[in-house]
C-alpha cells in the first residue's frame, strides 16, 4: 500500500514539475558548477572522504543491501545476480544524519552539512560483478551527484542513463537526472565505492516551496524517518552488545 502512495503521488507530482524541468526534453547531465556550486567542496575533498569510508568498512560495522535497508528497492538491489552484494551506508536523510554516520563519518558528515538543498546521501558499495539492471528514480524532486570513491583501474562499472554512458573517475564528480531509465553494468573484479549525494533540484519559486513541503511532510514521515529510525535502533543495539563485551 504504501508503495502504491508513493508511485501515485509521485506520477502526478512529477507532471506539474515537468512544466519547470523540460519534461522529456530536461537534461541528463547537469554542470556542478553551474547548478549546485557546493557540491565541488566535497570533489575537493574526496580524500577525506575515502579515508572515512575505508575506515568504515574494515571497522565491522554493519552494512546492509540496499533492499534489506529499504524494500522498495528490493528489484533492482536483490533480483540480478542475487549472489553478489550492493551495499549502501545511509548518511543522511531529508534533514537528518543517521547516528552511525555521525560518529564513523565525521569529516564526511560535517563536509555535507556545508552543502545547501542536500536531499539525501549515503555510501553505494557495489560488489565485483554486481549489475544493476535499468531503473528510474520515481521522484523528480532532486538530482543525483556521485563521487567515485574507489574505482577498479581494470574493466571499471560504467552507468547507462538515456544511451548515454559515463564510467566513474576516482575523486571526480557528475551531477545527473536519475529520473531517466539508466543501469550499470559491472564486470570487474574489484569493489566500486561511490558517495551519493541528492539535492533538491533548482526550480522557479512555486514548484520548489511544493518539492520541499511535500518532502518534509510527506516522504520524510512515510519513507525516510522509518529508513532512519531502524538503523538508529540497529546501532544503538549494536552499540549495547559491545558495552556488554566490555
Amino acid at each position: 500500500m504504501k508503495k502504491i502512495l508513493i508511485i501515485f503521488i509521485s506520477k502526478v507530482v512529477n507532471y506539474f514539475f515537468d512544466f519547470y524541468t523540460g519534461g522529456k526534453k530536461r537534461p541528463v547531465f547537469f554542470d556542478i558548477t553551474n547548478t549546485a556550486p557546493a557540491l565541488n567542496t566535497i570533489t575537493s575533498n574526496s580524500e577525506v572522504i575515502k579515508y572515512e569510508v575505508s575506515n568504515l568498512l574494515t571497522s565491522g560495522e554493519v552494512v546492509k543491501n540496499y533492499h534489506e535497508l529499504d524494500s522498495l528497492q528490493h528489484k533492482i538491489s536483490a533480483l540480478e545476480n542475487p549472489d553478489k552484494n550492493w551495499k549502501v551506508y545511509m548518511l543522511y536523510m531529508m534533514g537528518d544524519f543517521s547516528s552511525s554516520a555521525l560518529k564513523n563519518c565525521p569529516q564526511t558528515c560535517a563536509l555535507l552539512n556545508e552543502v545547501p538543498d542536500i536531499y539525501q546521501c549515503f555510501f553505494s558499495i557495489l560488489e565485483a560483478g554486481k549489475n544493476i539492471p535499468e531503473h528510474n528514480g520515481m521522484y523528480r524532486g532532486y538530482l543525483r551527484y556521485h563521487l567515485g570513491l574507489k574505482v577498479p583501474d581494470k574493466d571499471p562499472p560504467f552507468l547507462l542513463i538515456k544511451s548515454q554512458q559515463y564510467t566513474w573517475v576516482e575523486s571526480s564528480g557528475i551531477l545527473f537526472d536519475d529520473s531517466w531509465n539508466h543501469s550499470v553494468i559491472n564486470n570487474c573484479e574489484e569493489d566500486r565505492i561511490v558517495l551519493v549525494v541528492d539535492i533538491y533540484r533548482p526550480m522557479p519559486k512555486l514548484p520548489d516551496k511544493l518539492n520541499r513541503f511535500l518532502t518534509k511532510h510527506l516522504i520524510k514521515k512515510f519513507y525516510a524517518e522509518k529508513v532512519l529510525n531502524n538503523i538508529d535502533i540497529e546501532y544503538k543495539e549494536r552499540q549495547k552488545i559491545d558495552l556488554i563485551r566490555q
